[in-house]
């Protein structure tokens, strides 16, 4: 690389209960081909085995672990990781999702050369079922949102994105016990940033019966609240976005099982 270095970046994973899956998770990090990282692990009081495995990863310097000693939810777990975040770009990780091993690598080039400030790769999805995993197709996401393509496809998973920390200046996570990510990544997009696609796939995302996104029917109910309290969406908008974001849902996982 010339003319120009990489950042470093902080990796804010949140976990409740996701001990199945999170060693896998830290060991995607931990074997990125770029070196220059620290995650920052928020575990949610879990009661699985969570604690024993992060034990495990007490000494590396590059991981720092808090403990929560109650539950508190994702998106306290996530806002608390940003106040403890040093680095000047942050990158989002589910304790139940991975990254390719070059993900940090190509996208921090990715943003540094083209100097963005709001990153997401395409990625691909695993569903799970009666502890077998079924390989999904990956995406092949648009290769940009704004604020107003973003609430009629809301595509951007949290996994995949690479932000410049300075653009989320007194944006927090919202206390919501669904779609608190779709709210972030709206506040970011209304100050009039543009999310740019790095054209790969770069993390794997697993989807579950019992976990919060696989409930569509409920999500769709609660996508129209939040739209209306906390995007200000009138009806019409309201019921554009929630048609469309059902229908790119639908054409996104060809809601296969």
């Amino acid at each position: 690389m010339k003319n120009f270095s990489l950042p470093v970046v902080d990796v804010v994973i949140p976990n409740y209960n996701k001990g199945k899956y999170l060693k896998s998770c830290l060991e995607s990090v931990l074997k990125q081909s770029y070196k220059k990282w620290k995650i920052i692990i928020v575990d949610d009081n879990s009661s699985d085995s969570s604690t024993n495995i992060l034990k495990k990863y007490n000494k590396n310097k590059k991981i720092k672990i808090i403990y929560l000693k109650k539950n508190k939810g994702p998106s306290f777990c996530r806002n608390l990781a940003i106040k403890n975040s040093k680095n000047s770009y942050i990158a989002f990780l589910d304790s139940d999702d991975t990254w390719k091993y070059n993900k940090l690598y190509e996208q921090l080039t990715y943003m540094v050369r083209n100097k963005y400030n709001f990153t997401y790769s395409d990625y691909c999805t695993y569903y799970e079922r009666d502890k077998k995993i079924l390989k999904k197709n990956c995406t092949n996401l648009k290769n940009s949102f704004n604020y107003e393509e973003f609430i009629i496809n809301s595509s951007i998973n949290s996994s995949t994105m690479i932000l410049k920390k300075k653009i989320i200046k007194g944006i927090k996570f919202k206390k919501l016990s669904l779609l608190e990510d779709y709210i972030f990544k709206c506040q970011i997009l209304k100050r009039k940033y543009t999310a740019k696609k790095i054209n790969q796939v770069l993390a794997y995302y697993r989807v579950y019966e019992d976990n919060r996104s696989n409930n569509k029917f409920n999500n769709l109910l609660f996508l129209w609240r939040v739209n209306k309290k906390h995007n200000k969406l009138n009806f019409l908008r309201n019921l554009k976005s929630l048609i469309s974001i059902s229908f790119n849902s639908i054409k996104k996982y060809h809601l296969q099982k």
